[in-house]
């Protein structure tokens, strides 16, 4: 083991490497081979210690069982046929029309979001829409998946549980209800029209295309009932943690795993199905992000960019806001905005940033994903939702669309943060 003294000049090109792993993918090798990889150099160069590296992986346990317990729910979903069933309704809904079909489907994404969570949207709505694109005969349904990663990034400020990222920069200072409707309901209703507005107009060609309605709606089986209700049972639960200030991660995986109790009881060959085809990657990718969060805080990252921050605030203080929000919007595209995240919840925690600041700080984090393919988790989950179907998204492709829209949404949301 080369063990090296603890420097920047070591930890930056090993998180820049991960980071440029994970962002381009190279030999085609998943994202969590890079966060993995960018993690084991960090503790065999001795920049973080075994110790150290335990505690950086157990920081992620609430993230890990949220996401197990969501992937569970939506598997279950997948296997027990509720998606196609949903998606033959929805395709009956839309009449033949593309262009409604993509209005539906960014309707039910604000309401998923908004009460599930963004990474729900990615990972419970994705199949769903891609089994009523096939049901539909759609010969481009891109514009459709398109909705499920930027409404699940777009609408995940308008309540503290809509991202897991919003309890991570508020932290043990989260604003009572009525505070958070003050700070973000109308900068969320900004995003979402914007959002909305701009993506339909990226993809308007496609969306004249015309849908098959001759659609046969499948039987509801009594599997596909019960997963019906734990996704119930798990839009309950995360509203009620949500409100008590209680993590996420038990909640998710409890219903997920109740869930998974009661579909086991009637068809195990579903259950045992569900669980071989969860995309397990994803808990080692966020293990490594986690790592080299550990790694860029031991360094003093976080530190200097709150004495930055604490600087501007006291010299500059209408320029705030739009730094500390195009800062974290541009980073979390970078970095990923989970670890981004944390960077910037200890930043604003330690500069004493102003109400208005930290909300432009998670701003950033949750809407500045849009802009590229791995700036969120929940925008990962949806690549690879989509990588198992068959369907591959480039980073410059959806970079295309989101340069455009993410832009547009941003600026007036932090404009209006401006105001006070």
């Amino acid at each position: 083991m080369l063990q090296l003294p603890l420097s920047p000049v070591v930890v930056w090109p090993i998180a820049l490497l991960s980071t440029a792993g994970v962002l381009i993918r190279p030999f085609r090798l998943a994202e969590a081979w890079w966060a993995v990889l960018g993690a084991l150099l960090l503790l065999l160069t001795g920049q973080i210690g075994l110790a150290e590296l335990g505690r950086a992986v157990g920081k992620g346990t609430d993230v890990y069982l949220f996401l197990v317990g969501m992937m569970l729910v939506a598997e279950m979903a997948r296997t027990t046929g509720l998606f196609d069933w949903i998606a033959a309704h929805a395709v009956r809904l839309a009449r033949g029309s593309a262009t409604r079909l993509f209005c539906i489907v960014y309707a039910v994404g604000i309401v998923v979001t908004t009460f599930m969570s963004n990474d729900a949207t990615a990972v419970v709505m994705t199949p769903a829409v891609l089994a009523a694109a096939r049901a539909a005969r759609l010969e481009h349904p891109l514009p459709h998946l398109f909705v499920c990663a930027l409404i699940a990034n777009a609408a995940s400020f308008v309540l503290p549980v809509s991202n897991p990222a919003n309890l991570v920069v508020f932290a043990s200072h989260m604003p009572a209800l009525l505070d958070w409707f003050r700070l973000f309901l109308l900068p969320s209703a900004i995003a979402i029209v914007v959002t909305f507005a701009a993506l339909y107009w990226t993809q308007r060609k496609e969306l004249k295309d015309r849908l098959s309605e001759d659609v046969e709606v499948p039987d509801l089986s009594a599997e596909a009932k019960l997963v019906a209700g734990g996704i119930g049972l798990l839009a309950a639960l995360l509203l009620g943690a949500s409100a008590l200030g209680v993590d996420l991660g038990w909640p998710s995986f409890a219903a997920g795993l109740v869930t998974f109790a009661a579909v086991l009881l009637r068809a195990r060959h579903m259950a045992v199905s569900a669980v071989r085809e969860m995309s397990w990657s994803v808990l080692p990718l966020v293990a490594g992000l986690f790592v080299l969060v550990a790694a860029l805080d031991k360094i003093g990252v976080a530190a200097a960019l709150a004495r930055l921050l604490a600087q501007l605030q006291a010299t500059a203080p209408a320029w705030s806001v739009w730094a500390a929000g195009i800062a974290t919007a541009l980073v979390s595209n970078v970095a990923n905005n989970l670890p981004a995240g944390l960077i910037a919840g200890s930043t604003v925690a330690a500069s004493h940033a102003a109400q208005n600041v930290t909300a432009a700080t998670l701003i950033g984090i949750d809407l500045g994903p849009n802009l590229s393919v791995t700036g969120s988790l929940a925008t990962v989950l949806w690549l690879t939702v989509l990588r198992r179907e068959g369907i591959e998204v480039s980073f410059l492709q959806f970079l295309k669309v989101g340069a455009i829209v993410m832009p547009l949404a941003l600026l007036p949301c932090l404009y209006v943060l401006s105001l006070g």
